[in-house]
């Protein structure tokens, strides 16, 4: 019914992905997810998992993954807009330690898919901001893993000037990359 428009990254398998909005007076209609629209884009994964967070301005989320059974993720904010991050770990990669963002909002309806091998975070630049995530592994929490959300070496720009910044304990205290590159399975 409806196609998507997949824009690619200047890191390979991280992608945009814009779906078809069909709206009138009475509102909108969109498909968030339709394997085989998504399989003749190239992107061929299998969703088993969906989350949802609420956040509210300033939180910053990230920069997580897994290390063992990695997780990639489709990623959309339902409500308000978050700036969006996907970090390169694969070893090997010509990209490794590089990022890419794309700004997520009810409003724009973009998504981005983080593959496996990839950290990812995002910060909330709305009052408060529901954030949906379709991921193709479980979570498991016993091989979570995460890096500073301002690594200098990797440089991510956080559109944060402004705000009060939230960040858990947990993510106050990761580690940077190079502290934990040679501990990567990716």
């Amino acid at each position: 019914m409806a196609a998507i428009t997949v824009t690619k990254t200047q890191i390979e398998g991280l992608v945009i992905v814009q779906p078809s909005v069909f709206g009138d007076e009475r509102g909108y209609f969109m498909e968030t997810y339709n394997k085989e629209e998504f399989e003749k884009q190239g992107l061929d994964m299998t969703f088993i998992q969906d989350n949802e967070s609420k956040s509210k301005k300033g939180v910053l989320r990230g920069l997580h993954f897994q290390r063992k059974y990695s997780q990639g993720k489709l990623v959309r904010c339902t409500q308000g807009a978050v700036w969006d991050v996907g970090v390169d770990l694969r070893k090997g990669s010509p990209t490794y330690g590089e990022w890419a963002g794309v700004e997520l909002s009810a409003e724009n309806k973009t998504m981005f898919y983080i593959p496996e091998g990839f950290a990812h975070g995002f910060v909330v630049l709305s009052d408060e901001a529901t954030f949906n995530y379709k991921c193709t592994n479980l979570y498991a929490p016993e091989y979570d893993g995460g890096i500073r959300w301002n690594d200098p070496d990797i440089g991510v720009e956080w559109p944060v000037e402004g705000l009060e910044l939230l960040l858990s304990e947990k993510d106050q205290k990761q580690p940077f990359l190079k502290d934990i590159k040679d501990t990567l399975e990716f």
